[in-house]
């Protein structure tokens, strides 16, 4: 039994080692690949929802109904069908793109949005739609200012945009949403935390502690204000609140560029609304789930799902899942600790 529980202990420690050295090349072989990436290297995937939905209507019918129902069924369906085919010939249905967007910390996903944007805008017309079904709790400034940059691009072609919430749209999620022509939410859905966060450690009176000193060299008054181990200054400390201001007032008039008929001072204190309460202070336009949204549109849509594919290699795909890992735990140790800086 001792020997037993010996090998184990040294089976384990030889498997963490070895999965430490896959994880390390890796992240080597990503950071590689990253610098030599460019968009040739990825692929737009294209999907009719209406054929999905069909597919799912075809199954259940043929488990519920019998034999003869269904082939009377079946057979309507494909007179109904030539139908269809003979009207769409003389009349253009509508054109439903859907996009998706699961926001992170950095808003990572916008680097596959703008592909996806860019490739559905070379087709889209005025009288088609988009619908972006989007989550997120926000992240940094700088990166949900491009992403809703990106939802920009559609408005400026005059096509018409929806977002969907199913889950949450705070913050930098929020900048985002306040863009569609129409905001749909589920019932629950965390919506709003239009405010900013900046928080910071510092380690200065423990490097004092131990005797070591820090030098900072900077060219020009502000070039920084709050150092997390030099010593802070109260000039640095409100410098950096003017900042952090400026940065909110910047967010409330880009909202109520987007939704005017919003009463901004109000819902522009930090706080968030569950997808009801959100309908009553105008947040969104209405309840209702992305699901529910799209079966209402197969009758007389045809529904595409854009989705934008990167070209990986093994070692990348490793990489990548690693870094998926490790950035997933540091995103929810961050967000419950609330220590990210200049994030919305």
């Amino acid at each position: 039994m001792e020997f037993l529980l010996e090998y184990g202990l040294f089976l384990a420690k030889s498997v963490t080692v070895v999965v430490a050295v896959i994880v390390v090349v890796s992240a080597i072989a990503v950071a590689s690949q990253r610098n030599k990436r460019d968009s040739s290297d990825g692929h737009i995937e294209v999907t009719t929802l209406n054929h999905k939905f069909e597919d799912w209507e075809d199954m259940l019918k043929f488990e519920i109904l019998d034999e003869d129902a269904f082939k009377k069924e079946r057979k309507t369906k494909k007179k109904q069908e030539k139908q269809d085919r003979k009207k769409n010939t003389e009349e253009q249905r509508k054109r439903l793109f859907v996009l998706d967007f699961d926001g992170d910390m950095s808003a990572s996903e916008v680097e596959f949005l703008r592909h996806e944007i860019s490739a559905v805008l070379t087709i889209a017309k005025p009288e088609d739609e988009i619908l972006l079904r989007l989550e997120s709790p926000g992240g940094m400034v700088h990166s949900y200012g491009l992403a809703s940059s990106q939802l920009q691009r559609i408005r400026s072609q005059g096509i018409p945009l929806t977002i969907s919430i199913d889950r949450v749209a705070a913050s930098g999620g929020y900048m985002m949403a306040c863009i569609g022509n129409r905001i749909l939410a589920a019932p629950f859905a965390v919506i709003g935390s239009i405010g900013v966060v900046a928080q910071l450690p510092n380690f200065n009176r423990l490097l004092k502690k131990h005797d070591v000193d820090i030098e900072l060299h900077t060219a020009g008054a502000h070039k920084r204000t709050l150092t997390m181990v030099g010593e802070n200054t109260d000039e640095g400390r409100q410098k950096f609140k003017e900042e952090l201001e400026d940065t909110h007032i910047l967010f409330k008039e880009f909202v109520s560029e987007n939704r005017p008929e919003l009463d901004i001072d109000h819902i522009a204190t930090g706080e968030v609304w569950y997808g009801k309460r959100a309908l009553d202070e105008k947040l969104i336009d209405e309840i209702r789930t992305s699901d529910d949204y799209l079966l209402s549109k197969r009758a007389d849509t045809d529904m595409f799902s854009v989705k934008y594919r990167q070209k990986r290699s093994l070692p990348e795909r490793l990489g990548f899942a690693a870094e998926g890992a490790l950035s997933r735990s540091l995103s929810s140790v961050i967000g419950k600790l609330n220590q990210s800086r200049w994030n919305m």
